[in-house]
């Protein structure tokens, strides 16, 4: 049985959102979302929408016209973040697989998707799916993070919750900070995607006394779930070694730095 998922569900959603949601990702959201808003789309659609940190920045600077579609894998994750947003928003919420979109050819203007192709099972298949429901000119933005080395944050709790199972170390921080450039300038490239671009964003970040960030990356992603499925140690025990980790790196109160790319890919 595989115990290393990337499922991100039960209590996951909140913990995420509330913990990881104000330290690591509304800085990137509000670039991704102002990057977007430039290109005045009058359809946009958003891949592993997550909890709606970028949802919601899309829906603030978009005309009031643009037609919003955020979707994501998991129904949970789209709950919380159907709940930024009034009834009368324009902003559909729909769960979907970014690797089999529900949508027809040509149906959008711009896609948008944060943090989320480091985890897609077939990346490939995913930049051929937003090819196609791609409008002719239309534009795909996407970051993913930088290596560990300018994310230490992912380090640490990596290097930490490794630690509690020397024999069998969890592996789910490694996948998001491990997606090389190379490889997605060639998917793109299969996928038929033209006028190629990738800006580096960096951030340095107050985290305070880091208590929320450690929380959240402990108990709001699936390295919660690898770390009960092994058993044995309190997940309580990881959150206070990962958080005394934080202060030591960063100060208590601290900051720290982000580091991502941002990449911007045309359909012709």
């Amino acid at each position: 049985m595989q115990r290393d998922t990337t499922t991100f569900s039960g209590s996951i959603p909140e913990h995420y959102d509330a913990g990881m949601g104000p330290f690591v990702f509304v800085d990137y959201a509000d670039d991704i979302a102002r990057r977007a808003a430039a290109l005045k789309p009058a359809r946009l659609l958003e891949t592993a929408a997550g909890t709606g940190i970028v949802s919601r920045r899309l829906r603030d600077r978009l005309p009031a016209a643009t037609h919003l579609t955020s979707t994501d894998f998991s129904p949970e994750m789209l709950e919380v973040a159907r709940a930024k947003f009034k009834p009368t928003e324009q902003v559909a919420f729909q769960p979907a697989d970014a690797t089999a979109l529900p949508f027809g050819d040509a149906s959008f203007d711009i896609v948008v998707c944060q943090f989320g192709v480091m985890f897609y099972p077939d990346k490939d298949k995913s930049y051929r799916e937003v090819h196609r429901v791609l409008a002719p000119g239309g534009h795909y933005l996407f970051n993913v993070w930088d290596a560990h080395r300018y994310n230490p944050f992912g380090r640490i709790a990596h290097e930490t919750a490794g630690r509690f199972f020397p024999d069998d170390p969890p592996q789910f921080l490694s996948i998001p900070f491990n997606y090389a450039f190379d490889s997605i300038r060639d998917s793109l490239i299969a996928a038929r995607f033209g006028d190629i671009t990738a800006h580096i964003v960096r951030f340095e970040k107050d985290v305070g006394d880091a208590t929320g960030l450690a929380r959240g990356i402990t108990f709001g992603s699936p390295l919660i779930d690898q770390i009960r499925a092994r058993g044995g140690v309190e997940p309580e025990q990881v959150f206070e070694t990962i958080l005394a980790n934080y202060r030591r790196e960063f100060g208590n109160p601290g900051k720290m730095p982000l580091q991502a790319t941002v990449f911007s890919a045309r359909k012709a």
